[in-house]
């Protein structure tokens, strides 16, 4: 059975004296990640811009026995993100584990987008992933890991979503240069790429769609944090220390479906 709880699947101790860091963490899937490695065993700094929802994701995975705190950093700042690291570092010594997990979107155009949509989405999306890398990597032991969270829309994409699009696809070019640089220093360096994941706004954005988008993925639903999560926690596990410069769909097989209406009728007809 599915479960939508981050932590239901968690293997105890694989993360033990680990020290996780992982960007835009106060809600969702980044919520998801910091729980999973706080319930494998991990030490993990939640960061995001708002405080208040970030102090009590922190408060919440010590209530269930976790170890966490909260940092309060604008991923547009340089220099928060630096503090973030540093702060880190005093706290607990070192980095093993960074998610760049932070991001925004603009519902626009190529042609719409305003020099400060750019710089919304490029700035929060892409460079502070470079910046909190630079930064996390020079305090991260060998058999470190760099996780770069991306999305489907890095492989194919849809209309009014610029530069968001554009930016998924440079995280995947991004992570293969670092996997490239930091594999000699023992850090691997992956991205994962979610599809349609059920967080705060999915149902919103979806309204009378939700049924008609469930049925058009091969599993036949949604993904939840938690599958994000897991895959995050394998990655950064020692099972994954062969595994550096990928780029991996966490979709539930929707990209691999040509013909939306043709994949739905041949799902009613074997349902």
């Amino acid at each position: 059975m599915v479960s939508t709880d981050p932590t239901a699947n968690a293997v105890p101790n694989r993360h033990e004296q680990r020290v996780v860091v992982v960007t835009g963490s106060t809600r969702g899937i980044g919520e998801g990640v910091a729980r999973r490695f706080a319930a494998e065993g991990a030490s993990v700094v939640v960061t995001g811009r708002s405080r208040d929802p970030g102090e009590a994701v922190a408060a919440s995975i010590r209530e269930d026995g976790g170890e966490a705190t909260f940092v309060q950093a604008d991923m547009r700042d340089p220099a928060a993100i630096e503090a973030l690291i540093d702060h880190t570092v005093a706290e607990y010594g070192r980095v093993d584990v960074l998610v760049n997990n932070a991001g925004v979107q603009t519902e626009t155009t190529a042609s719409e987008a305003t020099l400060s949509d750019w710089a919304f989405v490029v700035e929060t999306d892409f460079r502070s992933f470079w910046l909190c890398t630079k930064h996390a990597v020079e305090a991260m032991p060998e058999g470190g890991t760099v996780l770069n969270m991306s999305s489907n829309h890095a492989f194919l994409t849809m209309p009014g979503l610029f530069p968001y699009n554009a930016v998924k696809s440079g995280i995947n070019g991004l992570t293969r240069a670092m996997a490239l640089e930091l594999g000699p220093h023992g850090i691997t360096v992956n991205t994962i790429n979610p599809g349609w994941v059920e967080i705060e706004r999915t149902r919103e954005e979806l309204g009378d769609d939700y049924e008609y988008t469930e049925q058009i993925h091969p599993v036949g639903r949604l993904g939840t944090p938690a599958d994000v999560a897991g895959m995050a926690a394998f990655l950064a596990s020692d099972d994954a220390t062969f595994v550096t410069g990928e780029s991996i769909l966490v979709d539930g097989g929707r990209s691999q479906v040509m013909q939306d209406g043709l994949y739905r009728e041949y799902r009613t007809g074997i349902e």
